[in-house]
């Protein structure tokens, strides 16, 4: 099995159009120290001819022209990818499906309520149904969006998306609003979270063993953009469990039994995107690679 990170960004990617943050400032600038970065998103192949792309970003097409492996290769209209799964309904996970119209065949993977939250918006209907085929998943079942992968979506601790929220929303439940996947191949299995409000013993249980894990790595702190001022809102507010302090996502995980810790979807405001800053050698100590585009694993 091969993964490719296309996207290790949260929304907004790094740096951010409109963001003169420190972080942002640095990788307007150039520095080397702050690898620019697009929004979150994944491919996986079992065989590098047929591909699944795990959430479709904004940036889809900058991430396809950079990653030769997903170039068209036959014909005059062809793509190696056969599939998209989407693991909530955020515009930084489903914007680039409008990219993705162009009378493609594929495969639209999701729950129901993830598929809802898509349908409720008509501006998707670009996605001609005799085109891209929408298949509704149930949690716990494992399935085969494309061959040779199996993959099984659970429902982990999240919110509804930002702009289908409504007074003052839920946060932290368990529900088919925020999923990850795991993904399995040749053996080898790889869990996705890209985003997760909070570290629950069910959720340890389904990660225990799995070779690779890519997950929420939104926040350094609760409040990093507080403390960036660039916004009001914490992690825990966004749905985002912060990799560090009580409950974080390092010290909540450090006693499952896991291959490689990777974290993804990272904010602009998260110090770790700086390299050799204290936040980052902080993160690789205990055990932890902080994800960039482009980073390749093969299982």
């Amino acid at each position: 099995m091969q993964a490719i990170i296309l996207g290790s960004a949260a929304g907004g990617g790094v740096p951010q159009w409109n963001c003169r943050c420190p972080h942002c400032t640095m990788a307007w600038a150039g520095d080397a120290r702050v690898k620019p970065r697009t929004q979150s998103s994944l491919a996986v192949s079992s065989d590098g001819e047929t591909w699944l792309l795990v959430n479709a970003s904004p940036d889809i097409r900058q991430q396809l022209f950079a990653t030769p492996a997903l170039h068209p290769a036959h014909g005059l209209r062809h793509s190696p990818i056969a599939a998209v799964l989407l693991t909530n309904g955020d515009v930084d996970h489903v914007a680039g499906l409008l990219t993705l119209r162009e009378s493609q065949p594929f495969r639209l993977h999701a729950t129901r309520n993830i598929l809802d939250s898509v349908s409720a918006n008509r501006v998707f209907d670009v996605l001609a149904p005799e085109h891209v085929a929408r298949r509704e998943v149930a949690l716990d079942e494992s399935f085969a969006p494309v061959p040779g992968l199996a993959v099984t979506l659970f429902a982990v601790p999240g919110k509804v998306p930002l702009w289908l929220e409504e007074g003052t929303p839920e946060i932290g439940e368990e529900t088919e609003t925020t999923v990850g996947a795991l993904i399995e191949a040749g053996g080898k299995r790889l869990a996705y979270v890209p985003g997760c409000a909070r570290v629950t013993d069910d959720l340890r249980r389904r990660l225990s063993g799995v070779d690779v894990l890519l997950f929420d790595g939104t926040v350094y702190l609760d409040d990093d953009m507080i403390r960036a001022g660039v916004g009001t809102k914490t992690g825990w507010r966004m749905g985002h469990v912060p990799m560090t302090g009580e409950g974080g996502a390092i010290a909540a995980l450090a006693e499952v039994p896991i291959g490689r810790r990777i974290f993804v979807h990272i904010n602009n405001t998260n110090p770790v995107l700086v390299e050799e800053s204290e936040a980052r050698r902080a993160v690789e100590a205990e055990g932890w690679t902080v994800a960039h585009d482009g980073l390749t694993l093969t299982l």
